[in-house]
């Protein structure tokens, strides 16, 4: 009877869920903790050379990297510390009692399994709501070089337009109340064979209705390779604003929502959007990848801890952990090249992983 139930008993369940989360804190905290201070060493001197920057610019960048780090390795969290949890319970001959108790892997694992469940709807709800923030404020920063933010809805960074066959390109383009300008702004007219002829840099622009005013240009000629300074001058009569806000969306940086609703607009534009449909469907089987890692990593809980073999059996389920996220990235960059469909580049590496993690599962209870 205790075979048919896959929660056979309350209090290992609560036992082994207890002993699952608190290593999983524990190495996302060290993790976090060393990459953090390693991520800041390569980032405090671009933050610190903004005059005025201190240390209260450095205890911001902090809190909005932390998120991201929390959000990216909780899934290898999760994978460590099933080895973790598995191999000690194992090594305590405490997963032997529970199968001489009339316990199969998987009920020994079903523990793990739900907390492991609870991780990534709690995952999925942060990304959502706190990560996605983070990475917006983060790359709007780091737009202006870490200093003041434009009071804007948004800030994009590196945005390339075509205007026909001419380019108009911005480091910063910033889009609130008072319109929507441009920083750092370089105009590139081609002609009929593609070739540049002229280029005309200044450093702010706005919208003209049509065209962009570009204050305090300098023209460079290239036929006659001379430059030409120029109060304002108008040009790319052809982008609109509207076209500048679909120019580039950052999937990280928005909501299922917010992205479902920039895919309707670039489709609506005629625009590809296979990249940002990838992105989308892996909104949803990112964070559950969290659920794989107790069948991943269950190959080191079960075997004889005696027989020597237990530390090949964690190095086992360490290599089909991270072998998952790589196939995983491999399949997203494949998606994102058109090479698979994005549901299918989102969602094939958690099918095909859950079936080996299973197979290994019932081989090693065999």
């Amino acid at each position: 009877m205790m075979e048919m139930e896959f929660f056979p008993s309350r209090t290992l369940v609560l036992y082994l869920s207890r002993l699952f989360i608190t290593r999983i804190l524990a190495v996302l905290v060290m993790l976090v903790l060393v990459l953090m201070i390693l991520d800041l060493l390569g980032e405090s001197g671009d933050i610190l050379e903004y005059a005025g920057n201190g240390e209260a610019q450095l205890l911001h960048y902090v809190s909005l990297r932390v998120p991201q780090l929390i959000a990216r390795f909780l899934p290898y969290s999760v994978l460590l510390a099933t080895i973790i949890t598995l191999a000690t319970l194992n090594q305590n001959s405490e997963v032997i009692s529970m199968k001489a108790a009339g316990l199969s892997a998987h009920q020994v694992l079903a523990p793990l399994i739900l907390t492991a469940l609870a991780i990534s709807l709690v995952s999925f709800a942060f990304n959502e709501r706190v990560v996605t923030r983070a990475t917006a404020t983060l790359e709007a920063w780091k737009a202006v070089d870490y200093g003041p933010v434009p009071r804007a809805s948004s800030v994009r960074d590196n945005v390339y337009l075509s205007d026909g066959q001419h380019i108009l390109a911005a480091g910063v383009v910033t889009d609130g109340e008072q319109g929507m300008h441009m920083r750092q702004v370089t105009y590139y007219r081609r002609n009929s064979h593609d070739m540049i002829v002229e280029q005309i840099r200044a450093p702010r622009a706005s919208y003209a209705a049509p065209g962009w005013k570009l204050e305090q240009a300098v023209r460079f000629d290239l036929a006659g390779m001379k430059n030409t300074k120029l109060a304002s001058v108008t040009v790319a009569p052809g982008i609109t604003p509207a076209q500048v806000r679909i120019s580039k969306v950052d999937a990280d940086a928005q909501n299922i929502f917010e992205l479902s609703r920039s895919i309707a607009a670039l489709k609506a534009a005629g625009r590809r959007t296979s990249e940002l449909d990838a992105a989308w469907w892996h909104k949803l089987s990112g964070p559950l990848s969290a659920l794989l890692m107790p069948l991943l990593g269950a190959v080191a809980g079960f075997g004889l801890a005696r027989s020597g073999q237990l530390l090949i059996r964690a190095v086992i389920g360490m290599a089909l952990g991270f072998a998952y996220f790589v196939v995983d990235n491999a399949a997203l960059a494949m998606g994102n090249f058109g090479g698979y469909q994005p549901i299918v580049a989102a969602w094939a590496p958690f099918i095909l992983f859950a079936l080996v993690g299973e197979t290994v599962l019932i081989r090693t209870e065999e």
